[in-house]
């Protein structure tokens, strides 16, 4: 007899995956004509799924079965790949992986920015597929293991390997052990340069978390934002293109230090900096970037909203007398700023995944400067603040793609944009 109420099981279809997606997801298309949308799916394969999300106009499916295989599917190094949801390309080459990247770039910003053939460079791929990250962030079980959140967000698992992290930080964490996760939120672990490492210990308590580790690291507990140093520093040093950065406990940097030092000289190639430059750094986090084109234009400008990332710029570019530092957002800076500014401005921007605040790129339109380079990690609110930018005056001069995430769908680039 069946139950009152008891919930319908929720469909499977045999589904032929039509190409990738913004989002680690393949797209197939359901007897209805509605696009779905499949985790750990390739290209041409037809899989079998069950609707875990049911729209009017879309639907995402989970991954039950592959029927028919791409020729391009390879067998994932790690034996979390499908259950973790950290990693969503190790079922394809690297090669592959790099080309899908450029094509889903290049499909926002025609899709979104309504961008005619987008100037989209090459890819440059990352020296190292893999452990190439200087930071990595766990979650806690119940039981105190370290692990992630798995692929449906909805639980913790612990893990055996993860193959993205730093040699040095792999070497290690398998000695973190907790009783339980009662007082713990997360647990990061940084790496810095001579692989000295900082491990951080989130709470939503105020009591300091006890935690015996044998090694020599640092350790931090965190809670409300503020640091409170266990033992060790409350910093870590990293080394990019043989400068030193002063990165804090709060601060954010690029988690792959090879790829961040490509960065800085495509921006050193292709920014027309002079002596008599004004440059701004919107975002300048740490100061990465301001730190090399210091030496090199007239007056360097800073805007940062972290004050733990303020206090790391002024200590990083403490040696030059050209520089100014505006702790807010950018959206309050900008307008104050406008009037000092002339035709010689150059502007550097790298804002947070949702993309400049609109009444802060209001502000860069007005302004006019000659040159604004565009350091984006989401291609869709790249495309977005493209068109507008576009529509303010200026011209797009040439995307480049950097892989600083392999192995996951993440997409990371540097436009260039230029004043009519």
């Amino acid at each position: 007899m069946a139950l009152e109420n008891s919930p319908s099981p929720r469909p499977t279809f045999d589904v032929k995956l039509e190409k990738l997606t913004y989002g680690g997801e393949a797209m197939g298309r359901l007897p209805d004509g509605r696009a779905v949308f499949v985790p750990f799916g390739l290209p041409g394969e037809n899989v079998r799924v069950r609707l875990v999300q049911d729209k009017q106009s879309f639907a995402r499916g989970e991954l039950l079965e592959v029927l028919t295989a791409s020729p391009e599917r390879i067998q994932p190094k790690c034996k979390h790949f499908g259950v973790c949801g950290g990693c969503h390309y190790q079922n394809m080459s690297y090669e592959k992986q790099l080309q899908a990247k450029t094509e889903i770039l290049r499909d926002q910003l025609q899709r979104i920015g309504k961008i005619e053939n987008p100037p989209v460079k090459p890819i440059i791929a990352s020296p190292l597929e893999w452990n190439y990250r200087n930071h990595v962030q766990f979650h806690l079980t119940a039981e105190g293991r370290v692990g992630f959140v798995n692929s449906k967000g909805n639980s913790v698992f612990p893990i055996e390997e993860c193959h993205l992290p730093e040699i040095g930080i792999n070497t290690f964490w398998p000695q973190l052990q907790f009783e339980s996760n009662k007082d713990i939120e997360r647990v990061s672990v940084r790496a810095g340069r001579d692989g000295e490492l900082l491990v951080v210990l989130e709470s939503d308590a105020p009591e300091t978390p006890e935690l015996e580790i044998e090694a020599d690291v640092s350790i931090v507990h965190l809670f409300d934002e503020h640091p409170v140093v266990i033992a060790g520093q409350g910093h870590l040093m990293i080394n990019i293109l043989e400068k030193d950065f002063h990165v804090s406990t709060n601060s954010f940097f690029q988690v792959n230090t090879k790829m961040a030092e490509r960065m800085v000289e495509h921006l050193l190639a292709k920014l027309p900096i002079t002596s008599s430059t004004t440059l701004l750094d919107v975002y300048c986090g740490v100061g990465l970037f301001s730190k090399f084109f210091a030496p090199k234009c007239k007056l360097m400008i800073g805007i940062e909203s972290s004050e733990s990332a303020c206090e790391d710029f002024a200590i990083n570019l403490d040696e030059f007398a050209n520089v100014e530092l505006y702790e807010g957002t950018a959206e309050e800076i900008l307008p104050e700023l406008a009037g000092r500014l002339d035709a010689s401005t150059c502007m550097i921007v790298d804002p947070p995944r949702a993309g400049i605040e609109k009444h802060a790129l209001d502000a860069i339109i007005s302004i006019q400067p000659q040159v604004i380079a565009y350091v984006s990690c989401d291609p869709s609110t790249l495309a977005r603040d493209a068109a507008r930018l576009i529509h303010g005056g200026y011209r797009l001069v040439a995307v480049t793609p950097f892989d600083l995430f392999p192995q996951t769908y993440h997409i990371e680039s540097i436009s260039i944009f230029e004043k009519q």
